[in-house]
């Protein structure tokens, strides 16, 4: 595989069961890339080690005065030469592309899980650690590919040469073929401890991480409570931890590369020493001790590469566990086979209806619903939208289990959500549909949507059905300020708004003006069913008022279901649903709610317990708890 057939059609089904089991997977899907690097690598160690015979050649030929063996000395050496350059050349630049492929893989594989599973994926695993995953963790794992072919290659150089030297000569190359296994092992004491340093180093810095990524999140509410010092205060004391961390951990991996350096030149000088006592004795030529003593200088050089993968093993273990942690992630259920994948445009059409709630949004109209819980409200908005919450192992001794049992942190309501019937469109289950098609036929929009940077255009450029303009669907969210707010800032481009480039997530833009431009977006897709998870919470009255009708107008025929508890969005609705604790309890148009059903009038008025025990229909007096007790 080449850098330029990047991206991948289809990364593959990775090995999630543990770390080094998908750094295995990795692997043995570059095998070809791993045999190229390994064979260039092969070529200029051998290259490397063939230097010592020839100087020792050379050598002699001068003390015996023969100026024939000195040339032909002379040109091994130069040949031996040019093979080192290219196998080196070589050797990088096919261990860089198993580097890159190798993260262009993984990258792929995240990218591929993150929009597989949607938000349910930052309420499994923290959005520092997903960051950490996709940008540092990512580059660890591709260093642990390209160094594995590389140390294997050194590996058989050094059995290479070790046979060679005993063959070549028996007296000192034995010395070197005893001592080279006890230098390359002589540092397995240390690694387990090294590796839980590097483990606790990389802990925090996911961390300090997290920390950081949840602070600039919420800073413009840490700016509006004084709170931007006290977190300040806590991520400075997080980055001093990291770096204490960093600091153990570099102790331990410089006193192995010590170890390293002391133990080789220890065999050294016993080289020298007994080989000079051989050659005074008369027992082996100069030529041959320059010969055997060269040898061992270079392998010195793949010896290095012992340390290398140890080093890259550690740091890629941990981050191939997180990477595991989060592409263990699973959907409630899978699509039932490739034969039962219907395609886009055979999409089912029809009520949209929730088994588990009894909420039913016919097709066609414009459903409104309101929850007293906003957090029931986002869980049962992503349930419309098959988006599920994602289940790890069921068994809880899979990876997540081992990672820290994300999964069993859940609540009740999350077990019951995974085991609660799949919602329906059109009597058709979402859960079975492909995930494409599922989110074609539904499309969900957060309380909280994010906008990706880029121009308006590009923002708006979605897959749709056509039948909705990005004129249309602006003038409907009522952007005509956020029009004229972005052809103020597109001086380089004739003041036109739809080529102003947003800055990332809209931060340029007020909390009104972000949420209308993705609610534009989201009428632009013109979904066959629509969600929207409080649409106009940023929004004044007035505004939220015509953007309530623009919704509608707009969404005349088409299914439309939208979770809020403003009066003035309930009015324009064609049904009113109220859903108390998962289910629903109360049906019918919005002045109907309001007069017949206190609970309904509780949640949309926000009137207290005093206010709900004046005078309302016979029997309907009481708290809000004594009120659900006799409901």
């Amino acid at each position: 595989m080449h850098i330029r057939d990047l991206p991948y059609p289809d990364p593959g089904d990775p090995d999630v069961r543990s770390g080094p089991r998908f750094l295995l997977w990795l692997g043995r899907n570059q095998l070809r890339g791993q045999l190229a690097s390994m064979s260039w690598g092969l070529l200029h160690q051998c290259s490397l080690a063939g230097l010592p015979p020839a100087v020792g050649l050379a050598v002699q030929a001068v003390v015996d005065r023969s100026g024939s063996r000195l040339a032909w000395a002379g040109g091994l050496i130069a040949a031996l030469g040019v093979l080192m350059a290219v196998g080196d050349t070589m050797l990088h630049r096919t261990a860089i592309t198993n580097w890159i492929t190798a993260a262009a893989r993984v990258q792929q594989l995240l990218a591929r899980k993150t929009a597989e599973l949607g938000s349910a994926l930052t309420r499994r695993v923290a959005a520092g650690e997903v960051v950490a995953v996709s940008t540092g963790d990512v580059e660890k794992i591709g260093w642990f590919v390209e160094a594995l072919s590389r140390f294997a290659a050194s590996a058989a150089a050094l059995v290479l040469i070790c046979v060679g030297l005993v063959l070549y000569l028996p007296s000192l190359g034995v010395l070197v073929a005893v001592s080279v296994p006890l230098l390359a092992l002589a540092v397995l004491p240390l690694l387990p401890r090294a590796t839980r340093r590097a483990d606790l180093q990389r802990e925090k810095a996911g961390k300090a991480t997290e920390l950081a990524s949840d602070t600039v999140a919420g800073l413009r509410v840490l700016r509006g409570i004084g709170g931007e010092e006290l977190f300040l205060g806590r991520y400075r004391r997080a980055s001093q931890e990291v770096r204490e961390a960093a600091v153990r951990s570099a102790r331990m991996w410089s006193l192995i590369s010590a170890i390293q350096v002391l133990l080789p030149g220890v065999l050294l000088i016993s080289l020298v020493v007994y080989g000079a006592a051989l050659a005074r004795d008369g027992r082996i030529e100069v030529g041959q001790l320059v010969t055997v003593y060269s040898a061992a200088t270079l392998l010195l050089f793949p010896l290095r590469h012992f340390e290398e993968i140890a080093m890259a093993y550690s740091f890629s273990r941990p981050s191939a566990q997180r990477a595991v942690r989060v592409l263990s992630l699973r959907r409630t259920t899978e699509p039932s086979g490739v034969d039962a994948v219907p395609a886009v445009d055979g999409a089912p059409t029809g009520d949209l209806y929730d088994p588990a709630t009894g909420l039913m949004a016919p097709a066609g109209l414009f459903t409104a619903v309101v929850c007293g819980d906003p957090d029931e409200a986002g869980r049962l908005a992503e349930r419309l939208g098959g988006h599920a919450q994602a289940d790890t192992d069921p068994d809880g001794d899979g990876p997540a289990a081992a990672a820290g049992g994300a999964a069993a942190g859940s609540t009740d309501r999350e077990t019951a959500a995974r085991r609660a019937p799949s919602v329906l469109l059109g009597g058709v289950p979402l859960d079975e549909l492909p995930l494409d098609a599922a989110r074609t036929a539904v499309l969900v929009q957060d309380k909280d949507p994010v906008l990706l940077s880029g121009t308006l255009h590009e923002l708006l450029d979605v897959p749709s059905s056509g039948r909705v303009t990005a004129e249309d669907a602006l003038t409907a969210a009522q952007c005509a300020d956020v029009l004229d707010s972005l052809a103020q800032a597109s001086v380089a481009t004739d003041g036109d708004p739809m080529t102003t480039r947003i800055t990332e997530r809209g931060r340029s833009l007020s909390g009104g003006q972000r949420q209308r431009l993705a609610l534009a977006r989201s009428l632009v897709a013109d979904p066959e069913a629509l969600v929207l998870d409080e649409p106009t919470s940023a929004v004044d009255s007035h505004t939220e008022a015509r953007v309530a009708a623009g919704i509608k107008a707009l969404r005349q025929g088409r299914t439309t279901v939208a979770f809020a508890s403003s009066p003035l969005l309930l009015d324009l609705a064609d049904r009113v649903v109220l859903v108390r604790r998962g289910t629903v309890v109360a049906v019918g148009g919005h002045r109907e709610l309001l007069h017949t059903d206190p609970r309904y009038r509780a949640v949309v008025t926000r009137e207290t317990d005093d206010e709900i025990e004046a005078p309302t229909p016979r029997g309907a007096t009481g708290t809000i708890e004594e009120i659900e007790e006799r409901a």
